[in-house]
């Protein structure tokens, strides 16, 4: 026997909340954009950046304050240090614009100046890498066009399986589901990385699968009810699919949140991007790809 999560004859106003979601979702994506702006740009990683990057880790607790105070004497230009794997405070990204000669004696040097600061708790170098100007500038290009050209590779994809109105609607909501989750990015300070473009880029495939599923049924009862109440019609589609949206979004969400509590330091950004977009996603099937297929048949009219 099938589990019934949603009745039968559940009839929510999905649409007649529009408005509402409208300004929510604007005022997450203005925010977010504050935030860039007042954070002076975009914050890249050294994928995307070029520098430095080590990543050590202490026996005792400390701050990212000591540590930077601790490392004055290497003159690093534009040093960052920040706290890696949640709360604990053993253990530290410390990134450099500039590009050291030899890494390995940069990273020499650096655990140096370390255990000459901490005396009395070990240090441990766990990872250093160096990325140059052209190569990071490059990924950078090439992550902005991964993320542009998957987006409009749905939006071929569902006009041509469904109508433009469709494609319009599945196109819209996917930028939406990126910018909400930059948004949430930028306010958590994660850095921009390779692992982030490809967090969005999964969020674009997972949010167009509901999307799809969603469309289909709004499809299908357009055919069998009319098109004289469309907005009765893109209701009830969201409703009777709702049952397999929780079902399907609930389970992926719960595998995700597992991930961000105890995937650790090297995953939790890539989980938390996940997170953020895949409930974008679910929300923005329903308040964003949905009405705006509704939009277009009035505007047609």
């Amino acid at each position: 026997m099938m589990l019934e999560i949603i009745k039968p004859n559940t009839n929510i106003n999905f649409i007649g909340k529009l408005k509402y979601t409208v300004i929510l979702s604007t005022v997450i994506i203005l925010g977010g954009l504050f935030s860039i702006i007042s954070k002076g740009g975009l914050n890249y990683g050294v994928d995307f950046s070029g520098g430095t990057l080590i990543q050590a880790r202490f026996s005792q607790s400390t701050t990212a304050s000591e540590i930077k105070k601790g490392l004055e004497p290497l003159n690093a230009e534009g040093l960052v240090v920040q706290n890696f794997g949640g709360g604990n405070n053993s253990e530290f990204l410390i990134r450099a614009s500039g590009l050291p000669e030899n890494l390995e004696q940069f990273s020499d040097q650096t655990l140096k100046l370390l255990q000459e600061a901490y005396p009395n708790g070990s240090i441990e170098i766990r990872r250093s890498e160096t990325v140059g100007p052209k190569i990071s500038a490059s990924l950078r290009k090439k992550g902005f066009w991964a993320v542009a050209l998957s987006i409009l590779g749905m939006l071929i994809y569902v006009t041509w399986r469904f109508e433009f109105r469709f494609g319009v609607g599945a196109i819209v909501a996917l930028t939406h589901d990126v910018l909400i989750t930059l948004a949430a990015i930028s306010l958590k300070g994660i850095p921009i990385d390779l692992s982030i473009i490809a967090a969005f880029l999964t969020v674009v495939g997972y949010s167009v699968n509901d999307t799809i599923v969603v469309s289909d049924r709004i499809r299908e009862n357009l055919r069998k009810l009319g098109t004289r109440d469309e907005t009765g019609v893109i209701n009830k589609s969201i409703n009777e699919t709702l049952g397999r949206t929780i079902l399907t979004s609930g389970v992926t969400l719960l595998s995700v949140l597992a991930l961000y509590l105890f995937g650790g330091g090297v995953i939790q950004d890539f989980a938390f991007a996940l997170l953020v977009g895949f409930i974008a996603g679910v929300y923005s099937t329903i308040y964003i790809a949905s009405p705006i297929v509704l939009l277009f048949k009035k505007k047609k009219k």
